[in-house]
C-alpha cells in the first residue's frame, strides 16, 4: 500500500513538472520546448519598449541625417551608379545566396521560405550607424537604405515569386506593405530634418552627430537584448538554420564588397555597400513570417530572423573592429614615415650647409 502511494505521488509530481515545463496555454509545444502567448505584463512591456525604441531610432536617424550633405545626396540620386550597385547586391545577390544556401543544406520547404524572405528584405537602418563608424559614405548609405525600402514594395513580391515557387505558392506569403511604408516614413522624415539642420547649422549638426552615433550604438545593443526579454518560451530549431544564419550575413558582406569593388567604387563606398548588403531588415522578416504561417510551421522557422540578426551584428562589429585596427596602424605608419622623411630632410640640409660653409640655398629650405 505504501509503495502504491509513493508511486502515485511520483506520478503526480512528474505530471506537475511536465505541466510546468510545457503549460496548457502554449501555442507551440514540442516536448519541453514551448512558445507561450503574451501575457498582459509582457504585452505592456512590449508596448513600452517599442515606443522607446521607436523614439530612439527617430533620434538616431535624425543625427545620421546631420552627416548628409544635400548636394552630395542629390548627386547620388542624379547619378545613381552607387545606388544601382547596391540595388544589384540587395535584390540580386542576397535572394540568390538565400536560394543556393537552401539548396545546399537541403532544409525543409518552410525553412527554405524563411531564408528566402530574409534574403529578399530591404536593408536595415543599423547599417547607417555602422557605416558612420567605419567612415563610410553616409550620403550613399542613407540613399541606399531609402531606395531599397521603397523598391521593396515591388522587388520583394517579384523575388519571392521567382525563388519560392519550387517550395511553396508565393501567394501564401503575406507582405505587410503598411509596415514597409511605416519603415520608409520613419527613415525619411527624421533624416530630412537632419539634412536641413546640417544645411542651416553645420557646426551644431556635428555635435548632434556625435551624440547620435553613441545613441545608435546603444540602440543596436538594446534591440538585441529586447528580443531576449520579450520571449519567455524556447523551442528546438534545426542546426542547419544556425549554420545558414551564420554563413548568410558573412556572404552578404563579402559579396557586396566584392561587387562594389569590381564596379569601380572607392574603398569607403565599398564598405558602405558591403554593410547595406549584409544588414537586412530582420524586423520586417519576422512580421512577414508571423502573418503568413501557422503556429505549427512557425515552430520550424520563427527564430531564424533572430539568428540572422545576431550574426549580422556580430560580423558588423568584427568589420568595425578590424577597420579601426587597420586605421590606427595606417595612421601610425604614415606618421612614422613623415617623421623619418623630416629627419632625412634635416640631415641632408645640415650636411649641405657644412659643405657650402654654412650657406643654405632657398631651394634647400
Amino acid at each position: 500500500m505504501q509503495t502504491y502511494l509513493l508511486s502515485q505521488q511520483f506520478n503526480a509530481k512528474s505530471s506537475a513538472e511536465n505541466s510546468t515545463a510545457c503549460p496548457a496555454n502554449a501555442t507551440i509545444c514540442s516536448g519541453t520546448s514551448c512558445v507561450l502567448p503574451e501575457d498582459s505584463f509582457n504585452e505592456t512591456l512590449s508596448i513600452i519598449l517599442s515606443t522607446v525604441l521607436t523614439i530612439m531610432l527617430a533620434l538616431v536617424m535624425f543625427s545620421m541625417g546631420c552627416n548628409v550633405e544635400l548636394r552630395k545626396f542629390w548627386d547620388h540620386i542624379k547619378r545613381p551608379w552607387g545606388i544601382f550597385v547596391g540595388f544589384l547586391c540587395q535584390f540580386g545577390i542576397m535572394p540568390l545566396t538565400a536560394f543556393l544556401l537552401s539548396l545546399v543544406f537541403n532544409v525543409l520547404p518552410v525553412q527554405a521560405v524563411v531564408v528566402l524572405i530574409m534574403g529578399c528584405c530591404p536593408g536595415g537602418t543599423a547599417s547607417n550607424i555602422i557605416a558612420y563608424w567605419v567612415d563610410g559614405d553616409m550620403d550613399l548609405s542613407i540613399s541606399m537604405t531609402t531606395c531599397s525600402t521603397l523598391l521593396a514594395m515591388g522587388m520583394m513580391p517579384l523575388c519571392l515569386f521567382v525563388y519560392t515557387k519550387m517550395w511553396t505558392d508565393s501567394n501564401t506569403i503575406v507582405l505587410p506593405y503598411d509596415s514597409i511604408g511605416i519603415s520608409l516614413v520613419a527613415l525619411i522624415v527624421p533624416v530630412s530634418f537632419g539634412i536641413y539642420v546640417n544645411h542651416r547649422w553645420p557646426s551644431k549638426a556635428k555635435i548632434i552627430l556625435k551624440i547620435g552615433s553613441i545613441l545608435g550604438a546603444v540602440l543596436i545593443v538594446l534591440t538585441a537584448v529586447v528580443g531576449g526579454i520579450l520571449y519567455k518560451g524556447s523551442w528546438i530549431i534545426s542546426p542547419k538554420l544556425w549554420i545558414i544564419g551564420t554563413i548568410f550575413p558573412a556572404a552578404g558582406y563579402s559579396l557586396g564588397f566584392l561587387l562594389a569593388r569590381v564596379a569601380g567604387l572607392s574603398w569607403h563606398r565599398c564598405r558602405t555597400v558591403s554593410l547595406e548588403t549584409g544588414m537586412q531588415n530582420t524586423q520586417l522578416c519576422s512580421t512577414i513570417v508571423q502573418l503568413s504561417f501557422t503556429p505549427e510551421q512557425l515552430e520550424l522557422m520563427f527564430t531564424f530572423p533572430l539568428i540572422y540578426s545576431i550574426f549580422q551584428l556580430l560580423f558588423a562589429l568584427l568589420i568595425l573592429g578590424g577597420y579601426r585596427v587597420y586605421r590606427r596602424h595606417r595612421v601610425k605608419t604614415k606618421t612614422d614615415v613623415e617623421k623619418t622623411e623630416e629627419k632625412e630632410d634635416s640631415k641632408s640640409t645640415s650636411s649641405h650647409a657644412k659643405i657650402n660653409g654654412g650657406f643654405v640655398s632657398n631651394e634647400t629650405k
